[in-house]
């Protein structure tokens, strides 16, 4: 790819023209093109002083610009590296958006939240404090974390490798899901397990699953699938909330 063709790429995600994943189809497509060209991004540039007011920094990205034209809140010392796409009516608390990522209308990051490079965040979701969406672009075609529309993620959650959060999933503080964690559904009379997905809807909990070892037995972590969300949890707003709907202490 000619250094050309990568600042064309790396500023068309800016503007949210390209994205380094969609759905078509009902499916989630990885853009390979865009992933390599951030990837190429970081070889391109040079190291550079950066001052804004008091502070000084020494990165290769540039931040972003133009929150005013996007409609979009940023509360100092937010952060969005340029190459990122934030939709109109998004709210940035004190918090980061690395490059190639798409966040959607009307969502909050809120304090130290964190999303990842190339992650792809719906519209109306809720990444409360502390929420670790981590980035995902090599290897080429890997799936980037996925968090669709109106999903409501709690303090201190950590969603990495590729997984993908269903619409309108509420996932309670401290729930890590990774591509190796098993998601549990114990919702029925039988466990029903799901790996790098969350089903839509869910109501997800930290959990721990036993499993024996030469030396003993030990839990592994796991998610549990408790619940499923209701017009009534629609209503809520606070997560707490949410999970008491569910017999759930927040």
């Amino acid at each position: 790819m000619t250094p050309e063709r990568v600042e064309e790429v790396i500023a068309a995600l800016d503007r949210g023209e390209t994205r380094v994943a969609e759905r078509v189809d009902g499916d989630w497509r990885v853009n390979e093109e865009a992933q390599a060209a951030i990837l190429e991004y970081f070889r391109l540039r040079e190291i550079e002083p950066l001052e804004l007011g008091l502070f000084e920094y020494r990165d290769k990205i540039p931040l972003k610009h133009g929150y005013e034209a996007l409609g979009v809140r940023v509360v100092p010392p937010a952060t969005a590296r340029f190459g990122a796409f934030l939709s109109r009516d998004v709210i940035l608390m004190p918090s980061y958006v690395n490059i190639g990522a798409w966040v959607g209308p009307n969502t909050m990051v809120d304090t130290w939240a964190t999303v990842g490079s190339g992650a792809q965040i719906g519209a109306n979701v809720h990444l409360a404090g502390g929420v670790g969406i981590g980035g995902v672009l090599e290897p080429p075609g890997a799936r980037p974390v996925i968090v669709e529309d109106g999903v409501f993620v709690g303090s201190r959650a950590v969603i990495v490798e590729g997984v993908v959060v269903g619409e309108r999933a509420v996932i309670a503080p401290h729930v890590v899901l990774s591509a190796s964690i098993p998601v549990l559904d114990v919702t029925g009379s039988e466990p029903v397990e799901h790996r790098g997905h969350v089903p839509p809807g869910s109501v997800v909990l930290p959990g721990v699953r036993q499993k024996e070892y030469p030396a003993g037995t030990y839990g592994l972590s796991c998610a549990l699938i408790v619940g499923r969300r209701n017009e009534s949890t629609d209503l809520k707003t606070s997560l707490n909330d949410a999970l008491r709907e569910h017999g759930i202490a927040g």
